[in-house]
């Protein structure tokens, strides 16, 4: 999603849409209720998720379940900050922040919608065409923006959140019931072949106007989910032969960074997503046995890797160190150059992929806050530490209603306009908004770290699951099949 957006300059993500005056949120239960096996975590780090998930309990259009892409926005909706919503709401159950009543009554809304939300070829007038969504929607209709593309990684993170619910709310109640017909459908409905007009490969997208992106989803990135669900879907496979296609370009980012070896990908958004729903400790495929490596332990590497560059700080930005790391893609303060003498120039950027690994990549001294919150369970030894420090340094600008916001970047002091937030004296740039996509792998990964909730419900989806047997995988838990988790 975050990839396809650089190969369309993200000319789409400040797409404004009328605000919307929206009830005060039901009464919340005050208890807390551990899930099962959960660790216990520093106070901070608690309220951390506690808001984390109220931004999408709080900013949800209750009218459709629609989230915003940024708040406070006016923001389009994202779907694929819908799907990390849908699977924040069963989470909010277990943490007692909401009772299971109003989590399925918000889960039944948001899935009428996209049951029953219109689908067609023409460029205006619908929500998406053969079974997936346009990445931005209006927030009150929830029709595509001017300009959005259908978007296979958006509609699968979205696929994801569907899924978890339907695993979630597994009681034979009406209410509950209807969720998992709802989830059914719109699973069902999306025609992953399709969307493969250079099979075995997945086209990144298509546009009423113009057809197919030419351009097609081939590792590694963040995609992963796009093919284990294409491959498991029960409709509509694609055929086995895309798993070793999306994987066949694997080695061009395979090599040694930062006393690491590993499969990279420059921003760590790339480790995150798809690991947010799939737990890969311990299962493998092809390509990972034969380098003795699974991808949890990959992404544990680069998640290092990036922490040691933070340390190095070849390129001297004010702020890298030890506790305040992080590359991934968000806002930034301004697309400007600085020239400084005697022959070096310093490129800032607004929202663009930021990252680093074997081949190099881009670092404008902005940080993201997600980067590192989201890689909590794959080296809590790093992050934990590093996120309190942050706290403590840029709380005070950073850290808000709804947790951290997007991005801040304590190097750019310049009197030039800014795409988005402000400058303060003595910190730097720092942002005004919070990201829904930001938001979701936060939230889900510290809920990953603290009890595997959404990790051990996503090992029992049978559509995951085959997709996973399809793409070669195999070991760990994915040998007996497993209870919904309960």
């Amino acid at each position: 999603m975050r990839s396809l957006l650089l190969l369309l300059a993200f000319g789409l993500a400040g797409l404004a849409a009328p605000a919307i005056a929206r009830p005060q949120p039901p009464e919340r239960p005050a208890a807390h209720t551990a899930a099962a096996g959960s660790r216990p975590m520093p106070a901070f780090l608690e309220q951390l998720e506690r808001r984390t998930f109220d931004y999408f309990w709080d900013t949800a259009n209750p009218a459709n379940g629609l989230v915003p892409d940024r708040w406070p926005g006016p923001s389009a909706c994202s779907i694929a900050a819908v799907g990390f919503a849908l699977t924040a709401y069963p989470i909010g159950v277990e943490r007692g922040y909401i009772t299971r009543a109003q989590a399925a009554q918000r889960v039944r809304v948001t899935l009428r919608f996209f049951a029953h939300a219109p689908q067609g070829p023409q460029p205006a007038g619908v929500t998406g065409y053969q079974g997936f969504f346009y990445h931005f929607l209006d927030m009150r209709s929830g029709l595509r923006t001017s300009g959005s593309e259908l978007s296979t990684v958006d509609t699968a993170l979205l696929l994801a959140g569907v899924l978890s619910d339907r695993d979630y709310f597994d009681r034979d109640t009406p209410g509950e019931r209807e969720i998992r017909t709802l989830a059914d459908a719109i699973n069902r409905r999306v025609d992953w072949r399709w969307a493969s007009p250079r099979a075995p490969l997945v086209s990144m997208g298509w546009m009423p106007e113009s057809g197919f992106i030419p351009h097609d989803w081939q590792g590694y990135d963040e995609a992963m989910i796009v093919y284990l669900l294409a491959l498991g879907s029960p409709t509509h496979a694609v055929a086995p032969a895309a798993w070793p296609a999306w994987t066949a370009t694997y080695d061009r980012t395979w090599g040694r960074f930062q006393g690491q070896t590993y499969l990279g990908f420059g921003p760590l958004f790339g480790y995150q997503y798809s690991q947010s729903w799939v737990d890969f400790r311990g299962i493998r495929d092809t390509w990972m046995r034969a380098h003795d490596l699974d991808y949890f332990e990959n992404s544990r590497r680069a998640t290092l890797a990036q922490h040691a560059y933070a340390i190095a700080n070849p390129m001297g930005w004010r702020g890298y160190d030890q506790d305040i790391w992080g590359l991934t893609a968000s806002d930034g303060p301004a697309n400007y150059t600085h020239f400084m003498p005697p022959w070096h120039l310093r490129h800032f950027r607004g929202y663009s992929a930021r990252g680093v690994d074997i081949r190099g990549g881009f670092d404008d001294g902005t940080l993201a806050p997600t980067a590192m919150v989201s890689s909590i369970a794959f080296a809590p030894e790093l992050v934990i530490p590093s996120v309190e420090a942050l706290d403590r340094r840029y709380g005070r600008w950073i850290y808000g209603r709804y947790g951290f916001v997007d991005a801040f970047n304590p190097s750019f002091d310049y009197d030039v306009p800014l795409r988005t937030g402000r400058l303060v004296p003595g910190v730097g740039w720092v942002d005004n908004e919070y990201l829904g996509i930001d938001q979701g792998p936060i939230l889900l990964m510290l809920e990953n770290y603290r009890s595997g909730f959404v990790w051990r419900l996503m090992r029992a989806d049978p559509d995951l699951r085959r997709g996973l047997e399809r793409a070669g995988f195999s070991g760990g838990w994915l040998r007996p099949a497993r209870a919904t988790v309960r």
